[in-house]
């Protein structure tokens, strides 16, 4: 079988487009061919943080690949059969342990397979969703869908060392189910704080300043705040809220200094009241191509990452997708080719 043609340089031009690429050949079974890989990034080519994630895989799927290399700007990858494996695996930095989790989970649960995996690098770093994000945001919306996972965060990691300690456990998928998600209804909040090398009183602040923003808009807050040593100093806060008709989460990262931390994640929070937040609105857009009713949900804004991730799953499965414009938002509609 030829391999389906991606242009790595659409859209955001980055990692997602690889993750989300090499996810759906593992599924569907499809070899793809990236090309032009961060072709207009100022080191164009593939980074040891997108290598990782691509070569767990290829050893989950038993895949063949070309130029899978530090540099490379065209990779391809065929996969075959699905493994159950139990793994041990390490980044090497402070790369984001929740990036490569975006490829493998849909990719072993859909493909229903099990995998068990202890991996070390960044759980909480700059350009990458949280650990505690992955763990409370992203499986919720996930396991709506039929996939599950468990995540125990054993040690955090920060940037420039990384040394987190994630052990992930992935379940096969029984049955894929389509999502309806258009308004946030709850007034309940939780906010978690986890920190490092900070003091307790500076972490604390902020929390507060997040929940009283929070409270001012109308809502019942939960704080849980939680020293957890690492090798670098380091701190992150997650605010989340489940309902029947939403899933939204904000989290921010400490970088160099805790100031507006708390404003700037309770802001993002509140913002986000319509059916997911702008980061899930791209994740789902993967396991939803492959379910084959009609998800729908709605979002503030059409990120880069999401109209990506929309072109290359239209482009491998064959689904189909609609953008509507709202009066607050916008309500996006994908249509799935099979139930996997």
């Amino acid at each position: 079988m030829e391999p389906i043609k991606i242009d790595g340089s659409f859209g955001e031009g980055g990692g997602q487009i690889i993750r989300s690429a090499i996810t759906l050949s593992a599924i569907t079974g499809k070899p793809v061919e990236i090309e032009n890989i961060r072709k207009n990034r100022k080191v164009p080519g593939l980074r040891p943080q997108h290598l990782l994630g691509v070569k767990i895989l290829s050893k989950i799927c038993q895949a063949r690949t070309e130029g899978l290399h530090v540099n490379s700007t065209s990779l391809k990858f065929f996969p075959s059969q699905g493994l159950d494996l139990d793994l041990q695996e390490d980044i090497g930095t402070a790369g984001s342990i929740p990036l490569v989790l975006q490829v493998l989970i849909p990719a072993v649960s859909l493909m229903r397979n099990n995998l068990k995996l202890s991996i070390i690098g960044g759980t909480d770093v700059l350009w990458s969703p949280t650990s505690d994000y992955t763990k409370y945001v992203f499986s919720e919306a996930l396991a709506r869908i039929g996939i599950n996972f468990t995540l125990d965060i054993k040690r955090r990691g920060y940037y420039p060392k990384g040394g987190g300690l994630v052990d992930i456990q992935i379940q096969p998928c029984k049955n894929t189910n389509p999502i309806s998600l258009f308004e946030r209804n709850t007034k309940t909040a939780k906010i978690l704080c986890v920190y490092s090398h900070i003091p307790k009183d500076a972490v604390e602040k902020e929390a507060h300043v997040a929940e009283n923003i929070l409270i001012r808009n109308g809502f019942d807050c939960e704080i849980a705040i939680n020293e957890e040593n690492a090798i670098d100093t380091g701190c992150s806060m997650l605010i989340f809220s489940h309902d029947v008709n939403s899933i939204t989460g904000s989290d921010g990262i400490y970088q160099k200094s805790l100031q507006s931390l708390g404003e700037s994640v309770a802001k993002k929070f509140i913002e986000s009241n319509l059916g997911v937040d702008l980061h899930l609105s791209d994740m789902l857009v993967v396991p939803l191509a492959l379910v084959k009713e009609t998800s729908a949900y709605r979002v503030k804004q059409i990120t880069k990452h999401l109209e990506t991730n929309l072109f290359v799953a239209a482009k491998m499965t064959g689904c189909k997708y609609g953008i509507g414009k709202l009066d607050d938002g916008f309500e996006v509609r994908i249509s799935g080719v099979s139930d996997t």
